[in-house]
């Protein structure tokens, strides 16, 4: 989960400054070699592929922070995330696809960093590879279960997460739903959120907000991954020399990195991804064909589909995008708590307007609402569009309301299970929304700029 912090290495290199302002930089690193002896390793593909590993290191945090964060306990020097992130050879897309830190994977053999105590293959979850064998295990690890060849490795923690959000201003997040998870100390209500360095790192690790866990949890790092590209590309940081400079000390005072990656791969990235967007980033899970996969002494595990993986794997290999090209100037549907085919709604038009109770209905029934297909006319006229609930279908008001943007919405005690929706003149169109899909094994691909907010909630 602090991994993305480590994206913004990569990104915020898309600056294109002189080299003198970065000569230097890449001196604070921490250098690790994660690719010591490796023998018989994939092919090289197309691009460029990095392995972005969050570990704890909670150890460099302030007292006030950890009290503040949630953030207890002795350091592990553990690892919980593990992303690859493949920036195309034209340098105009980025992929990233989650590991599961719980899914079942199997050791090449090796010599236990910590005992010295040499280990046959044997079978673990993901996260044990780092446990066990430190960087180099869990690239090899990486590589013999996706069989992509890794270019890069970084390695990031709390301390690095924090002060680059902070130095970037914030980082502004959007969620249809309420979330909240005592363990974290995450508590957002619906709308959009300008986080902090420490409210990200709260958002970014909180996984009891839902049924979803960890997978849930990948899903909204993803999202603010794809947040924190957009502030980065939007704030004028990438064009001036000065902030990059600091928001790249920031990030690489608390990061490790193989010996190769430096000034000059900065540089290049820099000169490649000028035009690095939202919309030029792409995020996926790697599918899941088995959940509460069980094994002997290590436990539930999540066991990949072999089928799907491979082709999701091949496809970085190939350089080409995970998803198909998207039909330009179509919106993206945003995530609500309730699919709009289970909430039932009434349609009326509170104004003047002859017509407009139809035109809403259609509306709503062709983004999925099972409307009456009975729009009526209202007893009065509104001055905004009105939706009507019993507060025990809040959730369901809540979702109707981002497809109508503007609205207002007025609980009605005992009006029932149907939503009233009172078109106002302030009627424009309705904002396509989709459910809740955190409990689907298999995630879709999602490009950046459908998971950034829109100013519309």
């Amino acid at each position: 989960m602090r991994a993305v912090t480590a994206l913004s290495v990569v990104v915020l290199a898309s600056a294109g400054i002189g080299h003198a302002l970065v000569t230097g930089l890449d001196s604070g690193i921490a250098r690790v070699d994660a690719f010591k002896d490796m023998k018989n390793r994939p092919a090289a593909g197309h691009g460029m592929n990095v392995l972005l590993v969050g570990t704890d290191g909670r150890d460099k945090i302030t007292e006030r922070e950890r009290q503040a964060y949630k953030l207890g306990g002795a350091p592990c020097h553990c690892t919980d995330t593990i992303m690859i992130v493949h920036i195309s050879q034209d340098r105009d897309r980025a992929s990233v696809v989650s590991l599961p830190r719980d899914s079942y994977a199997e050791l090449p053999a090796h010599v236990d960093q910590s005992t010295g105590e040499p280990h046959h293959a044997h079978p673990v979850k993901l996260n044990a590879a780092y446990a066990e064998g430190g960087p180099q295990l869990t690239v090899r690890t990486v590589e013999a279960m996706t069989h992509v060849k890794i270019d890069h490795y970084l390695e990031v923690d709390f301390a690095s997460f924090m002060r680059t959000v902070d130095v970037l201003g914030g980082v502004t997040v959007c969620t249809p739903t309420t979330l909240k998870d005592s363990y974290t100390g995450l508590d957002l209500a619906p709308g959009d959120h300008t986080l902090t360095g420490g409210q990200a790192l709260q958002y970014v690790r909180a996984r009891h907000v839902d049924g979803a866990s960890d997978l849930g949890r990948m899903q909204r790092q993803q999202r603010f991954m794809a947040a924190l590209i957009e502030r980065a590309t939007s704030s004028g940081v990438l064009l001036n020399p000065m902030r990059f400079r600091d928001v790249t000390r920031a990030v690489l005072g608390s990061v490790r990195a193989d010996a190769g990656f430096g000034t000059n791969e900065l540089l290049d990235l820099g000169r490649a991804m000028r035009n690095f967007s939202p919309s030029s980033s792409e995020f996926t899970t790697v599918p899941i064909g088995q959940m509460g996969f069980v094994v002997n002494g290590i436990g539930s595990t999540l066991k990949w589909d072999k089928a799907k993986a491979d082709r999701l794997f091949a496809a970085l290999r190939e350089d080409k995008p995970l998803a198909p090209v998207r039909a330009k100037h179509v919106p993206a549907a945003t995530t609500v708590e309730v699919a709009p085919s289970s909430i039932r709604v009434r349609v009326e038009n509170g104004t003047g307007t002859a017509g407009l109770g139809r035109k809403v209905d259609a509306a709503l029934a062709s983004t999925g609402f099972a409307t009456t297909r009975q729009p009526a006319t209202a007893p009065h006229p509104v001055p905004r569009t009105v939706i009507s609930y019993d507060p025990r279908w809040d959730r369901s008001a809540r979702s109707l309301a981002v497809a109508l943007p503007g609205s207002e919405l007025r609980p009605v005690p005992g009006q029932g299970a149907v939503l009233r929706v009172t078109a106002g003149p302030d009627f424009k169109d309705v904002h396509k929304v989709k459910g809740p899909d955190t409990a689907q094994p298999d995630s879709p691909v999602v490009h950046g700029d459908e998971v950034v907010c829109t100013g519309k909630t």
